[in-house]
């Protein structure tokens, strides 16, 4: 049996923290040009990144507010992942949305690693 090596990330740049402003949000790509990935800055401040790809048929997730509302929604089916751990809410995704490890570096944002299915810690 071969033992499971750990998959390494290199860092990269996704923008300035002065960019994104509280209930807003940014697409970009991490690890690969392909993996299409979330930004979000919830309105409390709180920097979250998730892969953008829904895991049902891997429609792009938007980031949507209504008032004080929040959440990470999919148009195709009326799926919609929790803001805090990517977990389902409600629709037929059958697994939550992987999240992307994020880290500011003086008033930058990076993405430094992405988290493996309910490995969210």
């Amino acid at each position: 049996m071969v033992p499971k090596t750990k998959r390494t990330f290199e860092p990269a740049l996704i923008c300035r923290l002065a960019d994104l402003k509280p209930g807003t949000s940014l697409a970009f790509s991490y690890p690969r040009p392909s993996d299409l990935c979330l930004l979000i800055r919830r309105q409390n401040g709180q920097l979250v990144g998730f892969t953008r790809r829904c895991t049902h048929l891997s429609c792009p997730v938007e980031y949507e507010t209504k008032g004080d509302s929040e959440r990470l929604y999919c148009p195709c089916h009326n799926g919609v992942f929790s803001l805090e751990n990517g977990d389902v809410v409600q629709g037929p995704p059958p697994h939550p949305l992987p999240r992307v490890k994020l880290e500011v570096r003086g008033e930058d944002i990076w993405a430094i690693g992405v988290f493996t299915e309910k490995a969210h810690g």
